[in-house]
């Protein structure tokens, strides 16, 4: 089995090239990895007051790369790697806040 598709499913016509090297990743997943990396960076080094509030935006956050994920996959439209990365930023974010927030609900107790 190629445990490698588990991480992304690494199509060609999917992912950006520099010269002829692609991408180990998708243009989704690069977006993906690219919010989750700064805001982990940003997170340790600023304090994120994690509420209720901040969930929901990071729920909403998710919704374009799922609305794009979920509408190309069913074949209604095609989407475009800017459009990939664009939805893979937003939904990183989100997925970074989300993972953050957990992690503090857990250490501080309590959601407010």
């Amino acid at each position: 089995m190629d445990y490698s598709k588990l991480i992304c499913h690494r199509k060609p016509e999917r992912s950006f090239f520099i010269k002829k090297y692609q991408f180990p990743v998708c243009s989704r997943c690069t977006g993906f990895y690219i919010s989750l990396i700064i805001y982990f960076v940003y997170a340790y080094y600023n304090y994120i007051d994690y509420n209720i509030q901040l969930l929901l935006f990071a729920i909403l956050l998710l919704i374009p790369a799922y609305v794009d994920g979920i509408t190309q996959y069913k074949g209604y439209r095609t989407s475009n790697n800017a459009l990939r990365l664009i939805t893979g930023l937003l939904g990183g974010l989100g997925l970074s806040i989300i993972i953050k927030a957990i992690k503090y609900f857990i250490y501080v107790g309590g959601i407010i």
